[in-house]
């Protein structure tokens, strides 16, 4: 009989993470994202193309607005220029008639025209009353008499000051915050011939020397500009921001979508391979492992058997039922146990596949499914067979010392025949193993030997006997097979030959005897004779005793 292991239970799955509409269509977009490549490098060149067009229309967007507003303001100082002119000069040059005069403070005199240094302050006084972020001022450290004092900041005693040393040169001042910046640009007022004959005659000029050439004050522009108030000039950029913030957060989160379904697929999967590992341990323990490598490896498993060549071990141990009487079961079922275990390796090592355990009984072929060809697997199959009967030997001697009075000793049958061999059985279930005569036969051999020996079919025999010993019992028959068959006793290998079984185990009433000459080294030997020839010695005064009493 072959034990089977339980169908196996399914992988353990979490279905809270598969559950709620959110999470499919999370992982069905996720899913169609990852699965198409095209798709996702269209995105990453929209996304990088999106930069420099939403730079050129913002840059285009921001000239146009500086050009408005430049034109805005200079058509305003145009204007009121062209006003200030009209009604000031003109205007007053055309009401008083031919004469006229220059005069500082020519509003008081009919007919008079600014000077002008008075012009440059009174179009000041429009300029920026009329512009916001442009501003004009004229001024000096010596006004006339009736002007109030300009209060200098830093600024612009600095550049007044700088000026003077060089009065062709220009100086700028920067300020402001990260919501505003202003520039401030001061030029000389330079002195020419008319200016020095009026400013060193005029009553109410405060300074009397002036040269020709001489920086009387300066004229400052001054230009603020609102970065708060432009800042939706940017509006494509700042829509190109927004887009890309909300793209990098959405590829984020997919990112993270696909890093958690990745991380509970690995979780799952690992937790599968747990299970598929420790599940195929099991069924390890239940086949063969040339069997379970098979099917492990990818092997098809299907109802299918092909007749090949196989050489066929069977054993079985001499009197189990009345061993099994004698024992207690838990002490018969761990006896069993390790020596199935120890014979089971011996196979595994030779490479024979251990079809089944029938009680006591073990069925072993080679042949399949791996083959080394027919004379290699027979010599093989009864080179584990003498390795069997050689570690029994020592498990006999290990048993008695724990007190088991009636060790096992095992009949072994060989045989080389054709059987099927293959899977067995129905779709919901299969048995590995092998049907025929010659198999039957190898169990017939197998009850014909002695306990401890080995008995091989004929057509073993001619295929091992350049390597074994062996001597002819009588013919037998058996159902199935025609001709009678010729057993052969094995004797030991042909490498002994000659010389003494390299073990000896004797056991009676008084004799526990368990001798492995070849594992006897030549200091110990001596040691050993001696022994044995005083046992002999001491048996054989015991014998004369008794044949004199």
């Amino acid at each position: 009989m072959v034990a089977t292991a339980p169908y196996p239970a399914e992988p353990p799955h979490d279905s809270r993470t598969l559950s709620g509409r959110p999470a499919a269509f999370g992982e069905r977009v996720s899913g169609y994202v990852a699965s198409r490549l095209s798709i996702t490098i269209i995105l990453v060149l929209l996304v990088l193309a999106g930069l420099p067009i939403a730079v050129w229309l913002d840059l285009r967007n921001l000239s146009e607005r500086a050009l408005t507003e430049q034109a805005d303001e200079l058509s305003s100082t145009i204007d009121s220029i062209r006003n200030y002119y009209a009604s000031n000069v003109v205007g007053r040059v055309l009401a008083h008639g031919e004469k006229t005069n220059v005069l500082p403070n020519y509003a008081e005199v009919p007919g008079a025209i600014p000077i002008p240094a008075t012009l440059s302050l009174e179009l000041g006084e429009l300029i920026n009353r009329n512009n916001g972020n442009t501003q004009f001022r004229f001024f000096s450290d010596y006004p006339f008499k009736n002007r109030p004092p300009h209060a200098f900041d830093e600024f612009e005693r600095q550049a007044l000051e700088s000026l003077r040393q060089n009065p062709h040169s220009r100086v700028y001042g920067v300020s402001g915050s990260i919501f505003d910046r202003r520039v401030r640009l001061a030029t000389p007022i330079i002195m020419g011939a008319a200016c020095v004959s009026c400013h060193n005659s005029h009553p109410d000029s405060p300074k009397r020397d002036w040269q020709v050439g001489d920086v009387r004050g300066i004229e400052e522009f001054s230009i603020s500009q609102p970065i708060a108030a432009h800042i939706f000039a940017f509006k494509y950029l700042l829509i190109y921001f927004a887009f890309v913030t909300v793209t990098g957060l959405a590829f984020i989160a997919l990112q993270r979508h696909q890093s958690s379904l990745i991380s509970r697929f690995n979780k799952e999967l690992g937790q599968a391979n747990e299970f598929l590992s420790a599940l195929a341990k099991k069924i390890a323990k239940y086949l063969p492992p040339q069997l379970y490598r098979g099917i492990f490896a990818g092997k098809d498993v299907e109802i299918a058997t092909e007749r090949k060549k196989l050489t066929v071990f069977f054993s079985d141990v001499v009197d189990f039922t009345a061993s099994a009487e004698r024992m207690q079961p838990e002490e018969l079922t761990a006896l069993l146990n390790e020596y199935l275990t120890e014979m089971s390796s011996i196979a595994a090592a030779h490479g024979g596949t251990v079809n089944k355990f029938i009680g006591d009984a073990i069925l072993v072929f080679f042949g399949d499914p791996e083959s080394r060809g027919v004379v290699k697997d027979a010599k093989a199959c009864l080179a584990m067979a003498l390795d069997m009967q050689r570690r029994l030997a020592e498990l006999n001697v290990q048993w008695r010392t724990r007190g088991i009075e009636e060790p096992f000793r095992v009949r072994m049958g060989i045989n080389t025949g054709f059987c099927n061999v293959g899977n067995f059985g129905s779709d919901d279930r299969m048995d590995y193993t092998i049907i025929g005569a010659e198999a039957n036969l190898a169990a017939r051999l197998q009850s014909i030997a002695e306990p401890g020996g080995i008995v091989l079919s004929y057509e073993t025999y001619m295929l091992v006997r350049d390597i074994v010993r062996a001597r002819p019992l009588e013919p037998i028959t058996l159902k199935g097979i025609a001709h009678p068959v010729v057993p052969y006793a094995v004797e030991g290998s042909i490498a002994t030959a000659g010389k003494a079984a390299p073990v000896i185990n004797e056991h009676d009433t008084g004799l526990d005897l368990f001798i492995d000459t070849d594992a006897i080294d030549a200091s110990a030997a001596e040691r050993v004779r001696r022994t044995l020839e005083s046992v002999v010695a001491e048996l054989k005064l015991r014998s004369r005793t008794a044949q004199q009493n």
